[in-house]
């Protein structure tokens, strides 16, 4: 059972590490937009049906917001970028 705990947490921390990695390199790469980015991924793979990659950015959006207070988040373009990729895959 311990084996079990331990292989669980040893995940849950592999899955940190990886958004915790992610954010800070799109936020070098989109600088302000950089949460919108992370939306747009965040509902690209929603659409898609791939939770995982869904879950993954949306705490990398989650992470860009509280790392810099300087990203934009205006959820009336938030809803324009969701709308567009759901229009996208159809």
């Amino acid at each position: 059972m311990l084996a079990a705990i331990t292989s669980w947490i040893d995940r849950r921390r592999a899955l940190r590490r990886r958004w915790q990695k992610d954010a800070p390199r799109l936020l070098m790469v989109e600088e302000t937009n950089a949460y919108y980015e992370a939306q747009r991924r965040a509902t690209r793979y929603r659409v898609r049906g791939d939770k995982a990659e869904f879950y993954h950015w949306a705490k990398v959006a989650a992470e860009i917001a509280r790392l810099s207070p300087r990203v934009e988040m205006d959820m009336a373009t938030l809803r324009v970028i969701v709308a567009e990729e759901e229009r996208r895959r159809g």
